[in-house]
């Protein structure tokens, strides 16, 4: 099953907002990175999955409130290290 990349980002001014990334645990779907753009006030996830709707879903079974969710594209992926064993192995382009 191909993956594609999707934005997730979330609007909100209180403090407490962007102290924690959402928790992607569906099978199929997975929290590339998240963070927190304090000025604007937003948080944005990205997220891989097979098509938006799994991923909607998947936010809202982990209690993540999505005020948008939008295809993305790597530019430029993030780079691969043998110490973080979280990031993507292999980038496909959505």
């Amino acid at each position: 099953m191909a993956n594609h990349l999707f934005v997730l980002e979330q609007y909100d001014s209180s403090s407490e907002a962007g102290t924690a990334a959402p928790q992607i645990t569906t099978p199929g779907c997975r929290l590339v990175a998240a963070i927190r753009l304090p000025t604007d006030d937003v948080v944005i996830a990205l997220v891989e999955g097979p098509d938006a709707e799994v991923v909607a879903a998947a936010a809202a079974e982990s209690a993540w409130r999505v005020d948008r969710l939008i295809p993305a594209r790597w530019i430029r992926p993030p780079q691969l290290s043998s110490t973080n064993p979280d990031l993507p192995r292999q980038v496909k382009e959505a």
